[in-house]
């Protein structure tokens, strides 16, 4: 028991030190515990298997294929406009939202499904993702308590009603509880949030954010609005020839800036779009989209010639195409050396699409343009090989972070594929009838977005794991085990329960709440709710009083922990995405934690009478 005490609070310690990484630190504790003899080989490799983990990995892919699609974008927006603009308004509709969910889904699954929406939305608003994300995670485990199935300790304590032949709870016995727990949250949590979890840019941070969007990007070369779409029909002139057939250039003056094909299944479910850069051999066919780039008497010349179809007026969307600025340096081989000798669409199959020479933006005759030193250049193609003009650096600098834009380029056409998936996976989470497990729906949804092509490529799938949460949370676990396994555990809950009993039952309701609390904090609030049951219906029983308000002590106390990062999954789900360390918890999840507790010693004997 000593050993393991020792090592605990090294842990903590270390934690709140915060110098080193969360997950360092919990390795660390683990491989302790192992040396010591406290945990078997399997014990300490237990949280790696855990289900929870492995839901865990699958919940941040589908987060990452909600924000990859747009959905987030999408949902954020509705959001937003609800809120009016107030930052106020939108920071109560995110824990509300985030609370409702909560209340019928696993708050891990909460957590995952709004974390993107609410960045997205923090993005769009201007407020710090920072100020809302541990608020957010706060808010999936208060909603918890709005329902008997949101949370595994509401269904210990029914269980060990029904056990001791006492009436059960309903589905909405907890409604009242829920509620009152939210409406403290917000209170406490909307000054406390403000005052402490913004958080200082570093300078990298700084760098990036000042970086051009692509959006920008096209905006300031004018892209938008010197690009019109046409789809060739059957009686087009032009299908089954290719781009140097048409030789526009030299006989309109025009460009085609990229040739798109668009599909759909299932009624537009199921939507593909293939983006390619108009090489002089590829050959066009019905049903493809050109982007033409040029005078727009021109393009209406060479449209009614070649019998072309003019499509409504939209912008350009990168999915499998983006664009970059790249700038010369001033020993470049490329200088003094006519554009179209330059070899960018040979070597690397890149188009230039403008060049910003000074303040000025050159965009027509663009092939005999001879390059300067300091010249940028506005460049097209795939994502992959504008990332191999990142490694080129002799003869040009690349400005931005291409595998970032890439990342940020929202393939929106697979929203309703993203949203089908996540409502389907959530039908699994919610309803019995069912048959298949919670950690199951969560593998197959996230399989399913990389399937689907909900993501640019596997490899983006991965990213949007954060390795250093799961790691946190899968070290931790068998720190419950070996509380359990010593005694410390049993031995902290039983001497706290016999020295408050006497002290009259609403001491004893408060010892409850607080002891289950503390355990909380370092092993699964499910197995401190196991633990701590039986011991608040023998205190209740001793005393002669209702064990309803102990039991609901018991389950307050288990689900509402929010002191610790490791406590539970959803606040080590945030910790990355929000910056935070182990003090941010303690300055805004503490106080929340004891606020609830001393409320509830008072509220819990209105509701359920001793």
């Amino acid at each position: 028991m000593t050993e393991t005490l020792v090592v605990l609070l090294i842990t903590v310690a270390m934690f709140i030190h915060g110098k080193v990484r969360p997950d360092l630190v919990a390795l660390c504790a683990l491989v302790s515990l192992r040396l010591l003899g406290i945990l078997t080989p399997e014990e300490a490799t237990s949280g790696f298997t855990s289900s929870v983990v492995v839901m865990m990995v699958g919940l941040f892919v589908i987060g990452g294929a909600i924000l990859q699609t747009g959905l987030a974008k999408a949902v954020s927006q509705r959001i937003i406009k609800l809120a009016g603009g107030n930052d106020t308004a939108l920071f109560i509709l995110v824990v509300l939202v985030t609370a409702v969910v909560g209340a019928f889904i696993s708050n891990t699954g909460t957590v995952a499904l709004m974390m993107p929406i609410v960045v997205s939305m923090a993005a769009q608003s201007g407020i710090q993702a920072s100020r809302l994300l541990m608020p957010l995670a706060f808010a999936s485990s208060l909603g918890g308590m709005l329902t008997l199935i949101g949370t595994p300790p509401n269904l210990v304590i029914q269980e060990s009603l029904i056990e001791h032949g006492y009436k059960p709870l309903e589905f909405f016995s907890f409604t009242p509880v829920g509620i009152i727990c939210i409406v403290i949250g917000i209170i406490v949590m909307f000054p406390l949030s403000k005052l402490f979890l913004y958080k200082k840019k570093n300078a990298g941070s700084e760098t990036d954010g000042h970086r051009k969007t692509l959006e920008e990007l096209a905006e300031e070369y004018n892209l938008s609005n010197g690009v019109r779409r046409y789809i060739i029909t059957d009686s087009s002139d032009i299908k089954e020839k290719t781009v140097a057939e048409l030789n526009l250039r030299n006989t309109y003056g025009l460009s085609i800036l990229e040739i798109r094909n668009e599909s759909n299944l299932r009624g537009g479910l199921i939507r593909n779009v293939t983006q390619s850069i108009a090489t002089p051999e590829k050959i066009l066919a019905k049903g493809d989209i050109i982007y033409l780039m040029g005078s727009k008497e021109r393009m209406d010349e060479f449209a009614k010639k070649a019998r072309i179809k003019k499509m409504d007026g939209k912008g350009m969307d990168f999915y499998d195409l983006g664009i970059t600025e790249i700038v010369l340096v001033p020993r470049s081989r490329l200088i003094g050396t006519k554009l179209a000798g330059s070899g960018f669409r040979e070597k690397y199959n890149i188009n230039v699409l403008g060049i910003k020479r000074n303040k000025d933006y050159i965009m027509d005759n663009l092939a005999d343009k001879r390059l300067l030193a300091g010249d940028v250049l506005l460049v097209q193609g795939k994502w992959s090989n504008i990332e191999k003009l990142d490694h080129e650096e002799t003869d040009w600098v690349v400005l931005g972070h291409p595998e970032k834009h890439a990342m940020q380029a929202t393939l929106d056409y697979k929203a309703p594929l993203a949203a089908v998936i996540m409502l389907a996976m959530v039908a699994a989470m919610v309803f019995d009838f069912i048959p298949i497990p919670p950690s199951t729906a969560v593998i197959t949804a996230g399989l399913l977005t990389v399937l689907t092509g909900c993501f640019r490529n596997i490899n983006a799938a991965y990213n949007t794991v954060n390795w250093e949460s799961i790691i946190l949370i899968a070290a931790m676990m068998p720190m419950s085990i070996a509380l359990e396994k010593t005694g410390t555990s049993a031995l902290i809950s039983h001497s706290l329960v016999e020295a408050l009993g006497s002290m009259g039952p609403t001491v004893l309701l408060c010892g409850i709440y607080f002891t289950t609390s503390l355990l909380t904090m370092f092993i699964s609030n499910t197995a401190t709710a196991v633990l701590m049951a039986p011991i608040a219906m023998t205190a209740a029983i001793e005393i002669g009083a209702s064990p309803y308000p102990f039991l609901f002590a018991v389950t307050l106390g288990a689900s509402m922990c929010f002191a610790s990062p490791f406590s539970t999954p959803p606040n080590a789900l945030v910790m990355h995405a929000g910056g935070y360390r182990f003090s941010d918890y303690i300055k805004v999840g503490l106080p929340l934690q004891i606020i609830i507790g001393i409320a509830m010693t008072f509220i819990l004997p209105l509701l359920f009478e001793f």
